[in-house]
């Protein structure tokens, strides 16, 4: 017994005549008649009463058409479903960030748009540190994750850039420096600094002190702090300055005064991460949904 047999069964049942049953499929009446004799052979027993106009069901072929029709209708349903896997369209998606991604509208936004689109996939939002995200997503812990640029190897890694971001001067409120709008690196020069540590910070630690040693000094480091909330609260508490990305305003931290950079200034990358050969349609569509909306930013400022 094949499906195409439920089929057939199905539609002769429904139209109890097998011209019209033979017409709705699509094939001859001749081999529709077989395949349903072929039917009854097989479970040895008849499922129609033929009558001079049409057939009518036996009371095995009444008890038969019910379980064919929710066979039927299970077949679709697990087609339809393994389908949407297939395009991505169901499922889960474990999404890495670092604690900073969500005060730039891009990282909110992209996961915001996926859910919209994509209203069947489960997403699992994990925060952490630039490295612990990124051995989370080799170890299969996290399926890709929105991170700073990463220090030494990252084989196994696709690493897709998304955008630079400006990196701010944050100084306490009331602090001499903040009288100027802009202020060059050198000037921090004799200030102590809340930064995080390298091993959390990543690349963009380097980042940093490389900008700080190319403007003549190497930045006094006296508070350390693995989150960037942690760093702006600190600066509040009058325990040093920081440089910080641009996104960071959005904290709502009073006793802090945010200032550009003059000159030469670091700037704060976000990049995507995940498995190299990873051909899961989930991580897929995010990596597409994530390039769409980099290529709008581009396009808004090429008109702007």
């Amino acid at each position: 017994m094949e499906l195409r047999h439920l089929r057939y069964f199905v539609a002769v049942a429904e139209e109890l005549h097998f011209t019209r049953a033979a017409a709705r499929l699509g094939i001859g009446q001749p081999p529709l008649s077989q395949q349903i004799q072929q039917l009854e052979q097989e479970l040895g027993l008849d499922l129609f009463r033929r009558l001079p106009r049409g057939v009518a069901l036996t009371d095995a072929g009444r008890s038969f058409f019910d379980d064919a029709r929710a066979i039927l209708a299970s077949v679709a349903r697990a087609s339809g479903q393994a389908q949407r896997v297939a395009r991505g369209e169901q499922g889960r998606l474990r999404v890495g960030m670092i604690n900073s991604a969500p005060f730039h509208p891009f990282v909110p936004r992209v996961i915001r748009e996926f859910g919209q689109r994509y209203p069947e996939v489960a997403l699992a939002i994990d925060e952490n540190s630039t490295p612990a995200l990124a051995a989370a997503v080799l170890g299969n812990s996290a399926d890709l994750a929105f991170v700073r640029p990463l220090l030494g190897d990252s084989a196994g890694l696709v690493t897709e850039h998304l955008f630079d971001e400006d990196i701010l001067v944050a100084l306490p409120q009331g602090h001499p420096l903040a009288r100027f709008r802009t202020l060059s690196l050198w000037g921090l020069a004799s200030e102590n600094f809340v930064l995080f540590p390298r091993l959390v910070g990543s690349g963009l630690y380097d980042e940093i002190i490389a900008a700080c040693q190319r403007s003549g000094f190497s930045p006094r480091v006296t508070q350390e702090a693995s989150q960037v909330t942690s760093i702006v609260n600190l600066v509040a508490a009058g325990l040093g300055v920081s440089l910080v990305p641009a996104s960071m305003q959005q904290v709502n931290s009073e006793g802090v005064t945010y200032r550009a950079i003059a000159g030469d200034a670091p700037r704060a990358r976000m990049s995507l991460v995940y498995r190299e050969g990873d051909d899961s349609p989930t991580v897929a569509n995010m990596v597409a949904l994530a390039r769409e909306r980099v290529g709008r930013g581009k396009t808004k400022k090429g008109k702007s």
